[in-house]
């Protein structure tokens, strides 16, 4: 399969791939990843070896797209999301200590 990563063009197979990464230890993985074989490898990692380039040069989604479309799975980071309002935080933003004290043990709020 021919794809462009960093706008170079390369002709990948899922053999060629498997081979080029065979006895290859994979890093911590702290974002998107690449799963060949049983192993779960960074997706920056498996640019590095197959395109013999820096990995500045290329980004993980290029690698990501060239990996799934010749069958990988590729699991990606999970975005961040903003934690749920909990009863403690909304009674942390209460200023009137009156309030708060009302609102930890559960009484309606004065308006």
């Amino acid at each position: 399969m021919r794809c462009v990563i960093a706008r170079f063009p390369f002709e990948l197979t899922k053999a060629g791939v498997l081979e080029s990464m065979k006895g290859v230890k994979p890093e911590p993985v702290t974002g998107d990843s690449v799963i060949i074989g049983r192993r779960h490898y960074p997706a920056k990692q498996v640019g590095q070896i197959l395109t013999r380039q820096d990995r500045r040069d290329f980004s993980s989604g290029e690698v990501l797209r060239a990996m799934a479309r010749l069958g990988f799975t590729c699991p990606t980071a999970p975005e961040a999301t903003e934690p749920a309002e909990t009863a403690e935080t909304a009674t942390a933003k209460i200023v009137d200590p009156v309030q708060r004290a009302s609102a930890l043990l559960g009484a309606p709020s004065s308006v």
